[in-house]
C-alpha cells in the first residue's frame, strides 16, 4: 500500500530546521550525509521547516521511496518542533500521534508505557 506508514519499524525526527525545498533526494542525502544513516531502511523520517506550519516525511517501500507532506492551516497553528542540537530523535508512535496532534512530544505528565 501506498504511503503506509505502520509499515516503519522506527521513526526518527529530523530536530532543528530542514529546508522544505527538498525533494526526495535532498532529504535522502540529508539522512545520509547529516545523520548516517540509510534512508531505505524501515524508518520514517520526520522534517519540519522555520514556520513550523508544514511537515514532510520520508518512507522507504519495497519498491521505492514515499514523500508525504502536509500543512497545516492557518486555524490549526503550529507544529512542536524540538529545534536543539540533536542531529535526529526517534520517537514512539505515542509520541509520533502527540506531535501530529500539536503537542509537545516530551510530555512529563503521561503514563509511562510499562512492559508486562
Amino acid at each position: 500500500m501506498i504511503g503506509d506508514i505502520t509499515s516503519a519499524d522506527e521513526i526518527y525526527i529530523v530536530c532543528g530546521y530542514t529546508d522544505l525545498r527538498k525533494s526526495i533526494d535532498g532529504l535522502c542525502s540529508v539522512v545520509q550525509d547529516k545523520l548516517h544513516m540509510d534512508p531505505s531502511r524501515r524508518a520514517l523520517y520526520m522534517f519540519c521547516g522555520r514556520r513550523c506550519d508544514r511537515i514532510k516525511l520520508l518512507l522507504w517501500e519495497p519498491d521505492g521511496f514515499v514523500l508525504l507532506y502536509k500543512r497545516l492551516s492557518a486555524q490549526q497553528g503550529h507544529y512542536r518542533w524540538p529545534r536543539k542540537k540533536e542531529e535526529a530523535r526517534s520517537l514512539t508512535w505515542r509520541e509520533f500521534d502527540w506531535l501530529t496532534s500539536g503537542l509537545d512530544i516530551d510530555q512529563p505528565k503521561a503514563i509511562k508505557a510499562t512492559g508486562f
